[in-house]
């Protein structure tokens, strides 16, 4: 089609029911298939492979649906990782739940930009409820906010920021001048730590390194950390905490960290991506005890909330400190009201988020709550939890594998130390990555790899809520028969 006559006909039949409803079979086609495990959880193809199949002319004219939709299941489809398969044991990236992913076509369709409360009269006012709900749970009180961000790493970079403006109010005017701010972290933070660092001028040169006591940021070192910078006189402008690492899904002491940001009055974030929504589990919550007492988190209901991509949220225990740390003005958006109008500024997004063209994210969030309930949520939470604990059981009850620690949460990471490793280190590394490589690549399931004090592990993230134990015990004969195979070849 290449008239407008023609292409407006088509949007008019793509805009049916009918039309709209193949979309719908296909989703609930791929729910239904990958829920019951058929099929690889992962391509067994090259990147290369897989581009040659998308190596085509630009489309001028457009084509049926019929085509669209064939393509989609032909090409499409059959090499994605289908994260509802309860093999997909990889990365920290959920299945997410239905009628979340329901709403993103609504979502889509309504395409409000929430920078502004006049773009999206009714989504600004979900996610000032939403962020309101968030809050409560973490135990921050009525002066607090937030708003949601695409990701942790957003979330860590607005956190900061706001941070930042706390120590150099003038920093967005004058920037952060010939001796910035000292940030401080543990050695398993994110390394979104480390980039909102360099993006915002500092230099990562200032962001101080804490060792690690069995995966957490050791409290003894930052103390120590704390008192060289007073003693060299360089400020801190924050410290950084993690409430469930990426490597180990491990907790820091927030309680005993917070002490000791009282004591020197320093800014203390929480990136919680991954584990602050143990707050919805009545058996995890006790570890994050302490948030309440953060300034700012990171926390990403796209991970353990089971949301899709993307959701996710910085909240402040004083929401003032995030429009603090975003201080600009657009004269055709931000305005003050008129007589007798409603402050429509109260409501305006843009004044507290990096983004301007803002997705209506916060209607998935609305309505996995509502339809699941934030106790059923955490009933998930919990559930994903217990099956990594019953995954590190079944390892510790064998000779061949070795657990690296007992997981705080979803993830666990491992090695197999069956007969054959090599005694040298390097080379158990390399057959550590060849195992995992190859046992993906086999299509039966799909895991990760991470380095723990230097050494090449294993590592699962338990985000599927229809893993069972018979799921677990192919991944682990599973593993162990490549790993055999592997020495074999040697």
């Amino acid at each position: 089609m290449t008239s407008l006559p023609d292409v407006l006909a088509a949007i008019d039949h793509d805009a049916s029911a009918e039309a709209g409803g193949r979309f719908v079979t296909l989703v609930a086609d791929y729910f239904a298939r990958a829920a019951a495990g058929d099929g690889p959880v992962s391509t067994p193809h090259t990147a290369g492979a897989i581009a040659e199949r998308f190596a085509e002319p630009l489309p001028r004219t457009g084509g049926g649906l019929d085509e669209v939709m064939a393509r989609l299941a032909a090409d499409v489809l059959p090499d994605v990782n289908r994260l509802y398969h309860p093999m997909a044991l990889g990365h920290q990236v959920s299945p997410p739940l239905p009628a979340a992913v329901w709403t993103e076509a609504l979502t889509a369709a309504l395409n409000q930009s929430t920078a502004v409360w006049e773009m999206s009269p009714v989504a600004t006012v979900l996610e000032h409820q939403v962020v309101r709900w968030m809050a409560d749970l973490v135990g921050f009180g009525a002066a607090a906010g937030g708003t949601l961000t695409s990701g942790g790493t957003e979330a860590t970079l607005a956190a900061l920021l706001a941070a930042r403006a706390h120590a150099l109010p003038d920093a967005w005017r004058d920037g952060v001048g010939a001796e910035p701010p000292v940030v401080l972290c543990g050695e398993h933070a994110h390394y979104a730590v480390a980039r909102a660092v360099g993006q915002m001028g500092l230099g990562t040169r200032q962001l101080v390194t804490v060792p690690s006591h069995e995966w957490r940021m050791d409290v003894a070192q930052l103390a120590a950390a704390l008192d060289a910078q007073r003693a060299a006189e360089r400020r801190v402008m924050a410290v950084v905490a993690t409430a469930g690492s990426t490597a180990t899904g491990s907790f820091d002491d927030l309680e005993r960290i917070a002490d000791l940001c009282d004591a020197h009055d320093v800014w203390l974030h929480v990136d919680g991506a991954h584990g602050a929504s143990a707050l919805l589990s009545a058996a995890h919550r006790h570890r994050v005890r302490g948030l309440a007492r953060a300034r700012s988190l990171a926390w990403d209901p796209h991970k353990m909330m089971l949301l899709p991509l993307a959701a996710g949220m910085v909240l402040l225990r004083d929401g003032a400190d995030l429009e603090r740390a975003f201080a600009q003005r657009a004269p055709y958006l931000f305005h003050a009201p008129s007589e007798g109008e409603d402050a429509p500024r109260v409501w305006d997004l843009g004044l507290r988020s990096f983004q301007c063209s803002r997705r209506a994210d916060v209607l998935k969030l609305w309505v996995a709550l509502h339809r699941y309930g934030a106790d059923g949520i955490g009933a998930l939470y919990a559930h994903l939890c217990e099956t990594a604990a019953r995954l590190h059981a079944r390892l510790a009850a064998r000779d061949d594998f070795e657990a690296i620690h007992a997981p705080e949460g979803n993830i666990l990471c491992f090695r197999w130390a069956g007969a054959g490793v090599p005694a040298d280190e390097a080379q158990a590394d390399a057959l550590t990555q060849r195992l995992r490589d190859r046992y993906n690549q086999s299509g039966a399931g799909w895991i990760t790899t991470t380095l723990l004090d230097g050494r090449r592990v294993l590592r699962v993230t338990v985000m599927n809520p229809r893993t069972t134990d018979a799921h677990l015990a192919a991944l682990v004969d599973g593993l162990a028969e490549t790993a055999r195979r592997l020495v074999a070849a040697m």
